[in-house]
């Protein structure tokens, strides 16, 4: 089958949806379908005002106009609301060609957390965008269940896995070989894109023992590690390292409100690691009844 993926979320971005994304267009291929990509680097683009790490496709309609005719898809999905999804959109209800889409970020709830837009306006332009999918594809029935009672129509779910081959209980220590032979543990973990809808600070500000460890990088990096500089900020990992990360801690802490899923959470899994949540859309449907983890209003 020719399949055309369109993804304003794309490497060297690092977060769920784009390994989420780039791990499906490899199954596919690995199973002999013939994906094109739509994606951000193919094309001019801005950064995203207060997030310039994420780049914006604009002006790219006419293009993805071209690479549709040559391509002739059997198949469109788009992954992403943002300028490079919007282009294809219009040009698939133009067409008349049938696409589906997916729901991967709460992007209601993110932008009303770094703008002053009211959740509902946010939740109106989602619905107008997701209206004409043949399936609107989501991680968790508790997501479909609310965007349900939001009035989104055609909502399917869309399960997720881990690689349980790189993410293992059986893994090296790590944080000696970074400067933490004099850590205090237990290790409290955190891995995730570092930027305010994730909530981090919340984590931060907890009175717990041992020591708190950030992996990942994004535009709050800064301002945290001047805040809490008893914190352990380690940058983006990858593989391996990243695996290790997750084995070595003794706690994995998921703050976030706004995840539709929160794939680290399955990684912690996969390693062992036991996990702390708030009782928000992934955490709720991945960790009760699973032994692995605990779910409350006090992440303490």
């Amino acid at each position: 089958m020719r399949i055309v993926l369109v993804t304003d979320a794309w490497e060297p971005q690092v977060n769920g949806v784009v390994r989420t994304l780039t791990r499906t267009v490899a199954e596919c291929r690995a199973m002999g379908h013939e994906v094109e990509v739509i994606e951000p680097s193919q094309f001019k683009t801005i950064p995203c005002p207060t997030y310039p790490e994420i780049r914006l496709a604009l002006g790219a309609e006419e293009e993805i106009r071209e690479r549709l005719r040559a391509f002739e898809p059997e198949a469109v999905h788009i992954a992403t609301e943002g300028p490079l999804g919007i282009a294809t959109r219009r040009i698939c209800v133009e067409w008349k060609l049938p696409f589906t889409t997916s729901y991967h970020t709460k992007f209601p709830e993110y932008v009303s957390a770094r703008f002053p837009i009211p959740v509902q306006v946010g939740y109106a332009y989602m619905k107008w965008f997701h209206k004409p999918s043949g399936r609107l594809m989501v991680a968790t029935p508790t997501l479909r269940d609310e965007l349900v009672e939001h009035g989104f129509k055609n909502v399917s779910p869309w399960t997720r896995g881990v690689d349980t081959e790189l993410f293992r209980p059986d893994l090296e220590p790590i944080y000696k070989e970074m400067g933490g032979e004099n850590w205090p543990r237990p290790f409290f973990l955190n891995v995730g894109r570092v930027a305010v809808e994730k909530n981090i600070e919340t984590f931060l500000g907890l009175d717990l023992p041992g020591t708190k460890i950030i992996v990942g990088d994004g535009p709050a990096r800064a301002e945290l590690e001047e805040k809490y500089p008893d914190a352990k900020f380690l940058g983006a990992k990858f593989g391996e390292d990243l695996a290790r990360c997750f084995a070595d801690a003794d706690v994995f802490v998921f703050p976030s409100w706004t995840d539709t899923f929160g794939l680290v959470i399955l990684e912690a899994m996969g390693t062992g690691t036991p996990v702390a949540a708030y009782p928000a859309h992934g955490p709720i449907d991945i960790i009760p009844g699973s032994g692995a983890g605990f779910i409350d209003d006090d992440l303490k």
